[in-house]
């Protein structure tokens, strides 16, 4: 199993956001997070990624407990983060931003999923002719790219995605979706919350439904379209 979070208790003040949320994603799986807004999905992924820290759980990813960690060391034990709000730098050029996602240490050049900056090009092509623009020239869907590009600079091997379609034109969703189809080809597990469920259910092999702070349905497609009464409690407004 790559990342196991088990029974996490996080809290906003007094607030009890996530309460024994468990969930798991194994080696080249896509894992979809769904609910509705206000659920617990993105506090998930934060509590994951260190951003906040839970009273009582566990995270273990890749056999090491990282529950609690900062996230700088989150990332460099192998998790990147593409977050909602996609907090590009915008007074820095494409190609600094794309460097920003670089980590420390060695990386392992005769493996051919690698990210580099020439792969990176490769999969998003406008980046390569605006290396030098700033990041907030970019259109939104053209910053998305950017953030999941900078993100992949940190070569993952899980990337937590949060809602990497909104906002964005039927053109640059479909340029997303792909995207991650791709990126999951290469051998990066993806968790992904994700509003728009037609996205969502290409992608997946399995699938979480949250109630307010909990844990509602976990299973396959096959098994979500044999509940259609779970997919009407958690999805259906």
């Amino acid at each position: 199993m790559l990342l196991e979070a088990t029974n996490l208790n996080t809290y906003y003040g007094e607030s009890h956001a996530l309460q024994d949320m468990s969930l798991n994603v194994e080696d080249g799986e896509v894992v979809a997070l769904l609910g509705r807004n206000g659920m617990g999905k993105s506090t998930t992924m934060k509590t994951i990624m260190g951003l906040l820290k839970p009273r009582s759980g566990k995270v273990i990813f890749d056999g090491r407990d990282i529950t609690g960690l900062r996230p700088h060391k989150v990332a460099r034990a192998g998790i990147g983060y593409v977050p909602e709000e996609r907090r590009i730098f915008p007074n820095l050029s494409v190609l600094d931003n794309l460097m920003m996602g670089v980590k420390g240490g060695k990386v392992d050049t005769s493996n051919a999923n690698i990210w580099t900056i020439e792969k990176i090009f490769e999969r998003f092509p406008f980046m390569r002719d605006r290396t030098n623009q700033k990041g907030a020239l970019l259109s939104g869907g053209e910053q998305q790219m950017l953030t999941i590009g900078r993100t992949l600079m940190g070569n993952p091997r899980l990337l937590m995605v949060d809602e990497p379609t909104e906002g964005l034109s039927p053109v640059m969703v479909k340029e997303v979706r792909d995207v991650l189809a791709a990126i999951c080809k290469s051998g990066i597990s993806i968790l992904l919350v994700e509003h728009n469920l037609k996205v969502a259910m290409s992608l997946a092999d399995r699938v979480y439904l949250m109630g307010k702070a909990h844990l509602g349905f976990t299973g396959t497609l096959k098994e979500l379209d044999a509940n259609p009464e779970m997919r009407a409690k958690y999805l259906e407004i």
